[in-house]
């Protein structure tokens, strides 16, 4: 080695551009979901036969979910109180969300309320809270579960999302003033305080949890976005960390996240392990009717938010390029249900349910059989979705993007 050569310094992970490999994250958590599905409307998670009850922790896709949204949305705020730089308009931030989550969800509930609903198409109080992402909030509803009408009761979450997107501007302010209370020009402090920031902010849920059963179970209130702040503090931490990664010229940060990177099978196996856990009773009963019980509710948020933490750090954290990551979830097909990920989930229970009302074969079936057929149709349902619905809108909002500036850089007459 000659004298005057210098070790490489290990490449932080990239804090924007897209990232094949999240798309591949989202497949994942959007199939997980789907499994889960498809085996509680068959019946089989609570078969006591066999191993069924491993079915059960396909609710891992949720916190996944959370995970991906705190990382690659509090991004954009994390630069900017670390680098210094513009943060986020709320207003053009907000416009965004609307138009990406909103066309796309609204074509769900007009196909819901005109076919399982359409007993209630006349009730504004449903479509008014269908349409607003509010139903889980609405006391006395005409539904059964706190998850709302079952052939849409995942969406429960999306009211969480909504919830979440909402309050991230006032989240990030307040974070972003912590921070900043120290005047300093290290990033490393700066990134530090934000950390402890987000720690206090999800460690919220614990307390939200409580009040669920003080001084009476309140199973409603399990489905609103505080109980959930933890799932969305994972990906804003690891959010702060790339970010900080990026900056710091020392590179400790970075040769972190390479060391953790790097370390994606160890993190894989530990996540397979936790989903273990969180399939079995004592993260969560396995089946609806039975009611949850405090201890059960707090192991649920921690197991399964350390299963999605161990799922997506390593992904989150790796250099642009990783190899082995790139061939597992940056592959064409994994890319491919990725983009259409979103559809897959919006759609899903409205097949699944509808079919198996259709074949009178509820809580009768059989996933072996069943399971190809209902990711056919949502794989299909989804790609149609994203082609005719999400895509075309996408593609209006970066055009009306482009065109702003150039407005802006026109000459006056």
């Amino acid at each position: 080695m000659r004298p005057d050569a210098q070790v490489a310094r290990p490449a932080a992970p990239p804090i924007s551009g897209h990232q094949d490999t999240l798309d591949g994250v989202r497949a994942v958590a959007a199939l997980a979901v789907l499994v889960f599905h498809v085996a509680s409307a068959a019946g089989s998670i609570t078969n006591p036969n066999g191993v069924r009850w491993l079915f059960n922790g396909g609710q891992v896709g949720v916190p996944i979910f959370f995970t991906l949204s705190g990382l690659l949305l509090y991004r954009p705020w994390a630069a900017a109180v670390l680098d210094g730089r513009s943060a986020p308009r709320t207003i053009e931030y907000l416009r965004r969300r609307v138009l990406r989550i909103m066309p796309a969800y609204w074509a769900v509930i007009v196909v819901f309320m005109a076919t399982a609903g359409r007993d209630h198409i006349g009730d504004p109080v449903t479509w008014g809270s269908l349409l607003t992402l509010t139903h889980t909030y609405l006391p006395n509803a005409w539904w059964d579960s706190d998850l709302g009408p079952a052939q849409i009761g995942q969406l429960w979450s999306l009211v969480v999302e909504a919830g979440w997107y909402v309050t991230l501007p006032f989240t990030a302010a307040v974070l972003g003033w912590y921070a900043r209370r120290v005047r300093t020009h290290d990033v490393g402090v700066r990134a530090r305080r934000l950390l402890i920031g987000i720690g206090v902010y999800g460690a919220l849920s614990l307390p939200w949890t409580a009040f669920m059963f003080v001084p009476d179970r309140h199973s409603q209130m399990g489905m609103w976005l505080p109980r959930f702040f933890v799932w969305f503090a994972i990906g804003m931490a690891l959010a702060v960390v790339t970010v900080w990664a990026r900056l710091d010229e020392r590179r400790p940060v970075a040769a972190m996240c390479r060391a953790v990177s790097d370390s994606w099978a160890a993190c894989w196996v530990a996540a397979a392990m936790l989903y273990v856990v969180a399939a079995t009773p004592a993260a969560g009963p396995l089946s609806l009717q039975t009611a949850d019980a405090f201890w059960t509710s707090v192991l649920h948020l921690i197991v399964f938010g350390l299963c999605a933490a161990a799922l997506v750090a390593p992904v989150a954290l790796a250099p642009a390029g990783q190899p082995a990551l790139g061939a597992i979830l940056g592959n064409p097909v994994m890319r491919f249900l990725g983009r259409i990920s979103y559809g897959v989930f919006l759609w899903q229970l409205l097949i699944i349910v509808s079919w198996y009302d259709a074949t009178d074969r509820g809580f009768r079936g059989d996933v072996a059989t069943d399971l190809p057929l209902m990711a056919a149709a949502t794989i299909a349902a989804g790609t149609l979705s994203h082609c005719l619905v999400e895509w075309p809108v996408q593609r209006l909002t970066r055009r009306r993007g482009r065109a702003r500036p150039a407005t802006a850089r026109a000459p006056s007459s």
